[in-house]
């Protein structure tokens, strides 16, 4: 099958052509890197942030976010105004952000890894204790694209962790604060929200200022300037990932309302022109079912045109030859989402390596770990499922190995030290290690 251009401009690939490999690679290629323009002005701002302090946070969020703030006190909201949010929200809006984050809550109390040690013969403890960061800070988008969901998803785990404090920082553009991201917060147990966004909040997040706290670790999604200045000051702050544009590869065997797969496409086609999205099949009449459902959906979308666009740009049907081919294709992807719209998911699960999260059967919607079903919706992109996993506890907190020596097995340990210490021409390592050996 050769590619051919319908009105929504969706790419169709065959794994039977000669150059699939090469098209394929071309639709995956994405470059987050950002230009040296936008390196250049996100050094000055954290520079300036840096060096001044709130001073410098100030007159960027009042010239990017267009405010008259005159200082820090007017961007910060406190504990009561979030539970003012909160309460003030409709009662649909209250209940749905309610039982979302229990359901994160409860997902993410079975991830907490347990300190542990054990004993030697000769009395020797080795072991690993487990303990949460200080102070946790919560990138969240703000003006239009304001999204509560990121809220819950980055915050209840580092709560869940038992960091000691979570700050959140969220632009107001024009002064527009979204009711649903700070009663997000007060249900996520964020301790303190500043209403500033940009390089300038991850300057703050990473040096401190007089008003900021400087915290250990720095989560959360944003545009170019907040992901290149995640990128500048790893080292001084953790940085969960830097990551790339939505996507979702569904994978399904012919038995699914077409339909349905079209709308699973268009609900990571409409975040943004960039996202991806990738339908493969063995089964070419499905393939065309969904093509011509993805036709007739198409114009009944809010966000048509960024859905259009997106699809154009780098969405794909894809016809394999059978299901060993998709699970190949699965693992080259290694994508963030990924839909096994098949009979049997269950039995696939072996052979998937590589991908973010895992949408089993049917009548999973991936639009329902979005904002629900419980397991976190950070997740690696680009290919990085390759080697990264989606965010949770464990990214809130640290391990520090625990070893406590008998004065046996110092001595024991000494002897091994001591030649390896010498081959290595550490000679004080080497002595200290032979201070304890017994005669």
């Amino acid at each position: 099958m050769n590619e051919t251009t319908v009105t929504s401009g969706i790419a169709r690939l065959a794994t039977a052509d000669a150059d699939f490999a090469e098209r394929l690679d071309h639709l995956l290629a994405w470059e987050g890197v950002s230009d040296a323009e936008v390196q250049a002005r996100v050094a000055e701002i954290l520079a300036a942030v840096k060096a001044r302090g709130d001073a410098a946070v100030v007159e960027a969020t009042n010239r990017f976010d267009r405010l008259a703030a005159s200082g820090m006190q007017e961007l910060i909201l406190t504990a009561p105004r979030l539970r003012q949010a909160y309460d003030g929200l409709p009662e649909a809006q209250r209940e749905a952000l309610a039982q979302a984050a229990e359901r994160i809550r409860l997902y993410h109390e079975r991830q907490k890894p347990e300190s542990w040690h054990y004993t030697e013969a000769d009395g020797t403890v080795l072991g690993q204790q487990v303990a949460p960061l200080d102070r946790a800070g919560i990138y969240v988008p703000g003006g239009k694209a304001a999204y509560p969901s990121s809220v819950l998803m980055n915050a209840i785990p580092a709560h869940v962790a038992g960091v000691r404090e979570i700050i959140m920082v969220v632009p107001t553009p024009d002064g527009i604060l979204n009711e649903l991201v700070l009663a997000a917060a007060h249900l996520a147990g964020v301790d303190r929200v500043f209403t500033i966004g940009g390089a300038q909040a991850v300057g703050a997040l990473a040096y401190g200022t007089e008003s900021v706290p400087r915290v250990d670790k720095i989560v959360g999604p944003g545009n170019i300037y907040v992901a290149t200045a995640k990128r500048a000051v790893f080292g001084q702050v953790g940085i969960d990932m830097i990551a790339g544009p939505s996507e979702i590869l569904v994978v399904s065997d012919g038995g699914t309302d077409p339909e349905w797969l079209a709308m699973d496409l268009f609900s990571q086609a409409e975040h943004d022109e960039d996202a991806q999205a990738i339908l493969v099949s063995w089964d070419t009449e499905h393939l065309a079912a969904v093509e011509a459902a993805i036709e007739r959906l198409l114009p009944t979308l809010e966000r048509e045109a960024i859905v259009r666009e997106s699809l154009a740009r780098r969405g794909a049907l894809i016809a394999c030859r059978d299901r060993a081919e998709a699970v190949s294709l699965i693992n080259r992807i290694a994508p963030e989402h990924l839909e096994l719209s098949v009979a049997n998911p269950e039995g696939w699960l072996p052979e998937v390596r590589h991908a973010g999260a895992i949408f089993m059967g049917r009548h999973t919607a991936e639009a329902l770990g979005d904002y629900c079903a419980g397991p976190n919706h950070v997740l690696p992109t680009s290919g990085t499922a390759r080697f990264s996993s989606p965010l949770g506890v464990y990214d809130f907190q640290k391990r520090s190995s625990i070893i406590h020596c008998s004065a046996e097995g110092a001595s024991q340990l000494g002897r091994v030290a001591s030649v390896l210490a010498r081959g290595e021409s550490l000679t004080a390592h080497a002595r200290s290690a032979e201070y304890r050996i017994r005669d």
